[in-house]
């Protein structure tokens, strides 16, 4: 991988000599567009930028992740926008995970993987917003080389657990409307616990080798990742030798992993649309549509800012600036977590029901406890 830095306008450092390594305005582009940027030095400080960062030969013991490049100004709100809603998915994902857990009524399997899926939502939002939100409130941007791969772990893991769990979700549905007198026989509680495991296990085997190909790559040079947090190919494109195999990789494991889940949900729900037509009861149409409804914008919400992140990154800067790739990556990670509890919450009757009484239980123990 190539990496060019142009001639810039001397420079003097605090010492008084020139310096020859950043100037008014800096940047480097290399073989993958993906990384093709413009980096404002405001944004990007003079000891970001010093010798050591052009010239180690050695893994750098901490990466520096710059946010989003190009939106210094928009940092401010951006951190306080991720607050609120990191809070607000904290807050209904362990709504959700406490009255399923707490309601023996509420034990369908359904409501088991709903209940994994809050789960998994909470890991995945908590494994990047804190990053993010350090990085644009404090400007405290750097991570260490472990931590970078631990968290590169866990969210792609985590992506990977919550397309499986969609599926499994949609193959619910289907026994739910298809063959309804068989439900419970076909989705025994052992059926689900194996299909949990078996997400799991799916998401670990794919992530164990992305991450182990990456650690191993040589990071000589700039140690500065172009993201908010330790996206796969922003690191990776930051190595001394050829990142090519591990991009390759990740994008034919994440085309077959979602690829396939995306073609089995959807064969799911065009059974289960024909199954709701043939329905004589307008009333059991209704219902059946509005259960699945809830499921259908879950989906709708995963894939599509997932399938836009990835084809605007292969697209390169020229196509799509460096920003919006990185906004649309942040999105991806967030915005499903805080609104699933939000669209299950309101769609699902009696979830809806049993959250309601569990809130005013509560409220109605704590102002007892006040009296």
């Amino acid at each position: 991988m190539s990496v060019l830095v142009p001639s810039s306008p001397e420079l003097k450092t605090p010492s008084g000599s020139p310096d020859t390594t950043a100037g008014n305005e800096s940047y480097r582009t290399a073989s993958f567009s993906y990384i093709a940027l413009y980096i404002n030095r405001k944004a990007v400080s003079y000891v970001m930028l010093g010798p050591s960062y052009n010239h180690a030969m050695e893994t750098p013991a901490t990466f520096i992740l710059v946010g989003i490049p190009g939106l210094p100004s928009s940092h401010v709100w951006l951190a306080v926008s991720l607050s609120i809603t990191y809070v607000a998915a904290l807050l209904g994902n362990s709504l959700i995970v406490t009255v399923i857990w707490t309601d023996s009524a509420l034990q369908e399997p359904m409501y088991h993987l709903l209940c994994v899926l809050a789960a998994v939502d909470m890991a995945m939002a908590s494994s990047v917003v804190p990053t993010m939100v350090s990085i644009f409130s404090s400007g405290h941007s750097s991570i260490s080389f472990t931590a970078c791969f631990t968290q590169m772990y866990f969210v792609h893991a985590a992506t990977a657990m919550e397309t499986g769990l969609l599926l499994a979700m949609a193959f619910d549905r289907y026994v739910a409307v298809c063959k309804p007198l068989h439900h419970k026989r076909i989705l025994t509680p052992r059926v689900l616990w194996g299909m949990s495991v078996t997400i799991a296990v799916r998401a670990i085997t794919f992530m164990t080798p992305l991450s182990w190909m990456v650690s191993q790559l040589p990071f000589c040079g700039s140690n500065v990742v172009l993201h908010s947090y330790c996206e796969h190919m922003a690191v990776a494109t930051l190595a001394c030798a050829d990142p090519r195999p591990s991009c390759l990789y990740s994008l034919i494991g994440s085309s077959i992993i979602v690829g396939s889940d995306v073609a089995f949900i959807a064969a799911s729900y065009i059974l289960i649309l024909q199954a709701v037509f043939r329905l004589s009861s307008k009333n059991a149409q209704l219902k059946a549509l509005g259960t699945c409804g809830s499921h259908v914008g879950v989906m709708a919400l995963y894939y599509l800012p997932g399938m836009a992140s990835i084809h605007v990154a292969w697209l390169g800067t020229h196509a799509v600036p460096l920003h919006t790739q990185v906004l649309l990556a942040d999105l991806y990670l967030i915005i499903p977590p805080t609104l699933n509890p939000i669209i299950y919450g309101l769609k699902t009757n009696q979830l809806r029901k049993r959250t309601w009484s569990l809130l005013m239980r509560c409220l109605l123990e704590h102002s007892n406890l006040g009296l």
